[in-house]
């Protein structure tokens, strides 16, 4: 074999180089602080004067070491896939001295081995991290005291070791425990099943009225504190029943936080009236010993209304709640086309769009408002200015939704998170003129519309042409944003093509990322995002980025439904990185592409598989082929192989 060259020394340099370069980049993103070839931290380096790969006793440094919390990282790298890792005859990472040099994997234990033994860290994620911007791995390995190590999952960033993110990374990935989060969300699981029941044993209340009870009460709890209700005087009185003190409670709440005009008042008044129209609430149940509404309000005030008034998240409760009632009652509201958008969801369009302090957002099929909550956080979260802040909820989040008692919902969850209430509508977004929305100024627009209303007789129900009309209602220059059905974009129907033809005169298509199919579990639906740029047409030779983010680190769990794992923070960074274009992706996770009017616009039309074959798939086909017609020949049949006239016959 010929000997490797000085040119060629100095060309592997160069690329490490680069590969470097990228490890650095993707530290930063993560805002993780780091140190390279050593530490600024006395005891790592002084362990690393010992640390020769050669196993010589002199110095040898990893490229990069970063401490975060009680955890050290260290990071190796290499310019090729090739060397990523070595294993030897027992299947372990060797680590023989041309290995340990030679292979990312290999040097990033060696590293961390030694790291354990000489510092008193307990706590060490090793990474070999090998190829480029475009075609990269990266592999933690976790080594504890006792010098016990265990290679975990690739990752495709280092989001998940950052200060947020490393606690929850070692409790799940590490120790393999269930987090606060996912014992929080089954806690709420449990208890919106609860209440459900609750509901309809006690009460036989209506699905649609169920959440209107519930945020209802929630409205009269916030006017405890200004001593104008009082759980304890829920006493099942006939002259003034438990439903009117609760109702009391509610106008006064409306009135202090000045909701306006006074026709919305009444409007969200007169979809309370059922908390004081139905008697069976409102009379002590000999089982309870009280009123089913005052065990309501009990209830709620404990499970609900605690969390809603200490998070600074950007969660939908009573949206989530909303949606587990109608999922016990088997419906989920799918019967109205009405899909809740999960909370990873609404964060990300925020992200996705680059939303900031200075835009007006525009959700114009709001639901229970999951999308402005999210936006109004997203934006506060990004200045301290207290005017701006006001400003921000007061004139800056702007919703329409035409279901009465869904508007109610929002406009008290909007309330409940503070405020942001003042510019939603009770009305049919497809028949608002949308030249009269562009007067609101609004520069960014998020829609999850209806869902399978659109037919051929009925075709501007088609989720297309909510699309069409939320584009022409946001200025020129805005974003626009919407999670629709897969079938949206592909245009099926001519009206579809149609609508799809007439956006792009007018519009520009950014990018379409395919989504978990699972993201509405139980639904049945396969969704996708879709993401424009308002009041400027499209241009052909524009490249869009079609996206395949089916794997996004979220996964059913049973009792649980959509759950996230430690990996979707690290898969979430990848996806945005890539759609700001701070790194590269294989084609199998973004095409890049020009397009046209009748295309399916999903990353499955665009795609093709430009990978070559290693060395290892060429092998493994060839012996499967050899095997099938070894077994071929041995059961008589060889006559397949014949290749008379320059054919291979077939049966």
């Amino acid at each position: 074999m010929p000997r490797a060259t000085t040119k060629h020394f100095s060309w592997m340099a160069k690329q490490e180089i680069i590969t470097d370069g990228l490890v650095r980049k993707m530290l930063e993103e993560a805002d993780i602080q780091y140190s390279e070839q050593g530490s600024n931290i006395k005891e790592i380096n002084e362990a690393l004067k010992t640390a020769s790969k050669s196993g010589t006793g002199k110095a040898g440094y990893p490229e990069f070491v970063c401490v975060v919390k009680d955890f050290l990282l260290v990071i190796e790298d290499k310019a090729n896939l090739t060397d990523h890792i070595k294993l030897d005859e027992k299947g372990l990472i060797s680590q023989e001295v041309k290995d340990v040099r030679d292979f990312a994997m290999n040097g990033a234990l060696f590293y961390g081995l030694h790291l354990s033994k000489n510092t008193s860290y307990k706590k060490i994620i090793a990474f070999g991290v090998s190829g480029n911007q475009k075609h990269h791995r990266i592999t933690p390995i976790f080594i504890n005291e006792r010098g016990i190590w265990e290679i975990l999952n690739d990752v495709e960033t280092f989001v998940s070791y950052n200060e947020n993110n490393i606690d929850e990374y070692y409790v799940t990935e590490i120790l393999k425990e269930k987090t606060d989060k996912e014992k929080e969300t089954s806690e709420i699981l449990q208890e919106a099943q609860l209440l459900h029941e609750d509901l309809r044993t006690y009460g036989s209340i209506k699905d649609e009225d169920k959440p209107l009870i519930v945020s209802g009460i929630l409205l009269a709890l916030q006017e405890i504190e200004k001593n104008n209700f009082s759980i304890e005087t829920l006493i099942g009185d006939t002259l003034k029943t438990d439903g009117q003190k609760i109702y009391e409670a509610i106008r006064s709440h409306l009135q202090r936080v000045n909701v306006k005009p006074e026709v919305k008042r009444d409007k969200l008044l007169s979809q309370f009236k059922v908390i004081t129209d139905t008697p069976r609430i409102n009379e002590i149940n000999e089982t309870l010993g009280k009123t089913p509404l005052k065990h309501y309000t009990e209830f709620i005030y404990k499970s609900i209304y605690k969390s809603l008034r200490f998070t600074k998240s950007a969660e939908d409760y009573i949206g989530r709640f909303y949606s587990e009632f109608m999922r016990y009652s088997g419906g989920d509201g799918q019967s109205l086309g009405i899909v809740l958008t999960p909370k990873h969801i609404t964060e990300l369009f925020c992200d996705l769009v680059d939303l900031k302090p200075t835009d007006l957002v525009l959700d114009p099929c709001c639901g229970t408002g999951g999308f402005l909550i999210a936006a109004m956080h997203k934006m506060l979260s990004q200045t301290g200015d207290e005017d701006e802040k006001r400003r921000i909820r007061q004139d800056q989040l702007f919703g329409i939704e035409i279901q009465p008692y869904m508007f109610t919902i929002a406009t008290t969850n909007m309330i409940l998170r503070g405020d942001g209430k003042s510019n939603l509508e009770n009305k049919d977004f497809l028949k608002v003129n949308p030249n009269q929305l562009q007067l609101n100024s609004c520069s960014v627009g998020m829609m999850n519309p209806p869902y399978s209303q659109g037919t051929k007789q009925d075709p501007n129900q088609y989720e297309i042409n909510f699309t069409e009309h939320l584009l022409d209602s946001l200025v020129d220059g805005g974003r626009a944003i919407v999670i629709i059905p897969q079938s949206a974009v592909t245009g099926k129907s001519a009206d579809e093509k149609s609508i799809k033809a007439s956006i792009l005169k007018h519009h520009t298509l950014e990018g379409v990322i395919t989504l978990n199919k699972n993201t509405f579990y139980g639904v049945g639906t396969n969704p996708c995002i879709a993401i424009f740029t308002t009041g400027i047409p499209h241009d052909k030779n524009h490249k869009c980025k079609f996206i395949n983010f089916e794997d996004d680190g979220f996964e059913v769990k049973k009792h649980l439904g959509l759950v996230e794992t430690p990996s979707a923070k690290d898969k979430r960074q990848h996806l945005l990185d890539v759609w700001f274009g701070r790194v590269e992706a294989e084609t199998k996770f973004c095409v890049k592409t020009t397009i046209e009017p009748d295309d399916e616009w999903l990353h499955a039309f665009y795609y093709f598989n430009d990978e070559i074959p290693r060395v290892e798939d060429f092998e493994r086909t060839m012996a499967d082929y050899l095997t099938f017609e070894f077994n071929m020949i041995t059961h008589g049949r060889s006559y397949l192989f014949d290749e008379q006239k320059g054919e291979i016959r077939h049966d």
